[in-house]
């Protein structure tokens, strides 16, 4: 396994321990969030973001042609994309989690818990023919290497998709091709963060598409289009290597300081005093998600994994192939989440702590909804295509 993966493994025994050896602190963070939010009433939500409340869902069993023709569909269900990204740079963000891309559980890892190469070259060539202007692939990497050296390992097919048009790729994790950071402000002032600095692809760009796995995650209860955004965070600046543009080492500072109280995170709001990632990290999500809008979310529900996030996670829970066949896309990301949420199986993905799938952690769906970023009320969402009933598979 590789280091990063051992850094996941570790920071999952660390974050248990803090969690068994703090159940005050545990108790009081949960009732503040029960006084601070109420599932039953949905946050304050502008009129454009109501009517970003349109997902699609459509059934696709393998990652052959049908990704194209699945992902067409969802497109054309949504209204088209082409006044979205025409004559425009789209950033699409990735979901790597790493850079060890040997099989697991005998399947390519874009079958289980990374974005699979077929989804990004079908994008590609949607977005090029609705009239984008370039494509930019982002992700942070645990390499030095540039983003097409580790595509490169997971026999990524580079000249198919620059035969397509302008593609760029950029490894995200520090300055990379920019010459400065650029700083995106939390528009509602953020649960822990009123600002973040990032790499320059993420401000310097039109569109933001994140293309995310449909899976569940220890500290965040799922991880789909948003929590997919936790990574844009650079290692330069919110790694265990902070200080550094060298950094390689994973966001263990972000998901608790205990240790690495001399690291100096850009932007963190004066008075956090919480250690437990499971109240941390899904605030980080929402408020990253609100300073970087996601205009177009996409969730790979073809075939993935359940239990977890990654090979990491099967010390903590039992980790089982999953195989739901659906595409799903959505023009809000707390709206597309809440379906890809339900379709997992959890009837309600406003939820709060204490409730399958966020039984031990803070709700990363509610805390962004009441931060204005979308709804993730399902009565409220413009499901198009496949329901969720028919389109149903649990994880657990």
């Amino acid at each position: 396994m590789n280091t990063n993966s051992f850094n996941r493994r570790t920071f999952l025994y660390r974050t248990a321990a803090l969690a068994a050896g703090a159940p005050l602190a545990l108790g009081l963070s949960s009732r503040r969030l029960a006084a601070a939010l109420d599932s039953s009433a949905p946050g304050q939500l502008s009129s454009a973001k109501r009517s970003e409340a349109k997902v699609a869902m459509v059934p696709c069993r393998s990652y052959g042609p049908e990704v194209k023709e699945a992902m067409a569909k969802s497109f054309d269900m949504l209204g088209g994309i082409g006044s979205l990204v025409k004559n425009k740079t789209v950033t699409v963000k990735l979901n790597l989690t790493g850079t060890d891309f040997s099989n697991f559980m005998d399947r390519p890892v874009g079958e289980t818990f990374m974005t699979h190469y077929a989804t990004a070259l079908a994008l590609s060539s949607l977005l090029f023919e609705a009239g984008a202007k370039r494509i930019r692939f982002v992700e942070s990497t645990t390499s030095r290497s540039d983003l097409t050296g580790s595509l490169s390992m997971a026999d990524w097919d580079l000249k198919a998709l620059t035969a397509l048009g302008p593609v760029e790729f950029e490894n995200t994790r520090n300055l990379g091709k920019g010459k400065s950071y650029a700083n995106l402000r939390v528009p509602s002032g953020g649960y822990m963060f009123s600002a973040f600095d990032f790499n320059h692809s993420y401000a310097d760009t039109d569109v933001m598409v994140s293309l995310a796995k449909m899976k569940m995650h220890i500290t965040a209860g799922v991880t789909l289009s948003m929590k997919n955004l936790f990574g844009i965070t650079p290692n330069a600046l919110y790694g265990s290597e902070a200080g550094s543009e060298d950094a390689l080492e994973g966001r263990g500072v972000l998901h608790s300081p205990v240790g690495l109280e001399k690291i100096k995170l850009p932007g963190l709001k004066p008075g956090i005093t919480s250690i437990d990632a499971t109240w941390r990290v899904p605030r980080i999500v929402a408020d990253i998600c609100s300073a970087r809008p996601i205009h177009l979310a996409i969730i790979d529900g073809i075939t993935s994994m359940s239990g977890g996030e990654g090979p990491w996670c099967r010390e903590a829970a039992p980790i089982k192939f999953t195989s739901p066949g659906v595409l799903i896309a959505g023009l809000n990301p707390v709206s597309t989440d809440a379906v890809g949420t339900a379709v997992m199986g959890f009837d309600n993905p406003r939820a709060v702590r204490g409730t399958k799938p966020f039984q031990m952690c803070d709700n990363h769906l509610l805390l962004a909804e009441q931060a204005g970023v979308g709804t993730a009320d399902l009565t409220q969402i413009d499901l198009r295509g496949l329901t969720i009933e028919k389109a149903r598979y649990p994880y657990t």
